[in-house]
């Protein structure tokens, strides 16, 4: 077993315990659950920036899943650093975080490696990424202990997202899974262009509608780096009868730094 050591501890989030979890925990006391609370959400839509730009946009969606158990929680982040194509699972280990280990369900990593080729190991995505990794603290706070399948997707695709959808609706046969789907918005715009190009992200995420919310990507009328976990979020939700769709927040980085030239957009969402 190998454990995956933090890679942006003390950049994206803090690399001390107990700071860490002093800042998480202000993030989610920041607001109350909305109304209608009292049903749980099947996924969530969180961003992945450091935690000083998108750490209270997370902590809405997070809020709603506070205390609950789940089998599995399974959180799809893209790749920023290494591409390649289909969907890494880490199966050699767990992941750790400055909170302690986060366990990964190593033997279904292996099992879903070995009965679908584009789901593999890759090391090289999962060692500098940070978009998967910047999730785990939010949920060791709210959920304590859990197990979790962490998915680095380095091609994004209609076709893959549809693939791997079909797959993780058939681990809900047996389990009760919470899907996490991280991704950020459009990168460096000036703040106007930016809040134009993520409504529609926001309005198609809304409306719970996979096709028009890949539209915007294929035709790069709208931005979203993790679009492809988005699609698959969305798509594997549907599979397990989620029907509606939950607007948290959205934010940009200019809203947090006061930098409106090149700023990036935050999601909150989540499907009930």
């Amino acid at each position: 077993m190998i454990t995956r050591v933090p890679a942006v501890a003390g950049s994206f989030y803090p690399g001390s315990p107990d700071l860490l979890r002093r800042d998480i925990e202000g993030y989610l006391s920041q607001k109350h659950p909305p109304a209608g609370a009292e049903i749980k959400p099947k996924a969530l839509i969180v961003p992945h920036a450091g935690y000083y730009y998108s750490g209270a946009v997370a902590a809405d969606a997070y809020r709603l899943v506070a205390g609950e158990e789940f089998d599995l929680v399974v959180i799809l982040a893209p790749s920023h650093h290494h591409y390649f194509t289909g969907a890494s699972i880490y199966s050699i280990g767990n992941y750790e975080t400055p909170l302690g280990e986060v366990k990964v369900d190593c033997e279904l990593g292996e099992s879903l490696i070995a009965q679908y080729p584009a789901i593999n190991f890759i090391a090289e995505a999962h060692r500098q990424e940070h978009s998967l990794e910047v999730q785990l603290p939010f949920l060791q706070v709210v959920l304590g202990d859990f197990m979790m399948l962490p998915l680095i997707l380095g091609e994004q695709s209609w076709g893959m997202a549809e693939n791997l959808a079909e797959i993780i609706a058939d681990l809900a046969r047996n389990r009760r899974l919470l899907l996490i789907a991280s991704t950020d918005l459009s990168h460096f715009h000036d703040a106007e262009t930016a809040e134009f190009l993520d409504r529609q992200i926001v309005d198609a995420v809304a409306a719970f509608d996979p096709a028009a919310f890949w539209s915007l990507i294929e035709n790069r009328k709208a931005e979203a780096c993790g679009a492809g976990p988005l699609l698959t979020v969305m798509q594997a939700a549907l599979k397990l009868r989620a029907r509606r769709a939950e607007i948290l927040t959205y934010r940009h980085s200019g809203m947090v730094s006061g930098d409106n030239d090149r700023v990036v957009g935050y999601l909150a969402a989540a499907l009930y």
